[in-house]
């Protein structure tokens, strides 16, 4: 693939995107990792926890910025985006990183995804019922985007990832 990719691993907590992600990202030389909730983390006061309604304002500005960072690295650097980037905001991400991005939603059983939100203890997101409202909102889309189970051992669905992108199948229109 050449440089200048971006692929966006999304998904709801507990899909399984950081572990995919890292391994995508391996699979590339030369490639950058950006994650998402790291952009969060950046918010140090008046944070609204992004799942809430009233946080659109903030996730745009928050999501644009991400996106603007992916946007500059993949001048150099196949670029894999690892975070909750819901359908909606696609096309915000798309002109603030000015490319158009491989767009890959793993979206496991909602039993799956929350089990694993339940037993992960690296990471500081827990709330049962905001990763149920998230898996909802990308369950919606099924059918018109490409998804992933990701029931896979991580290996196997990266290799799957690797050769939609390669494919085309998985691009979005800028």
């Amino acid at each position: 693939m050449a440089v200048g990719e971006l692929i966006v691993v999304s998904g709801p907590p507990g899909a399984g995107k950081s572990t995919v992600a890292r391994s995508v990202a391996d699979a590339y030389d030369p490639s950058a990792l950006v994650i998402g909730d790291d952009f969060f983390a950046f918010l140090a006061r008046g944070r609204i926890d992004p799942w809430l309604p009233d946080a659109d304002a903030q996730n745009r500005a928050v999501i644009s910025a991400a996106a603007a960072a992916c946007g500059r690295l993949a001048k150099r650097f196949t670029v894999v985006y690892d975070g909750v980037l819901l359908p909606p905001y696609a096309a915000l991400f798309a002109t603030a990183a000015g490319r158009a991005f491989h767009y890959a939603l793993l979206l496991p059983p909602l039993e799956v995804c929350l089990e694993r939100v339940r037993e992960r203890s690296e990471h500081p997101f827990s709330d049962q019922q905001a990763a149920t409202d998230m898996w909802q909102s990308f369950d919606t889309t099924k059918g018109s985007l490409p998804t992933l189970d990701a029931l896979d051992p991580p290996d196997e669905v990266v290799a799957e990832i690797v050769g939609l992108v390669e494919s085309g199948i998985l691009r979005t229109a800028r």
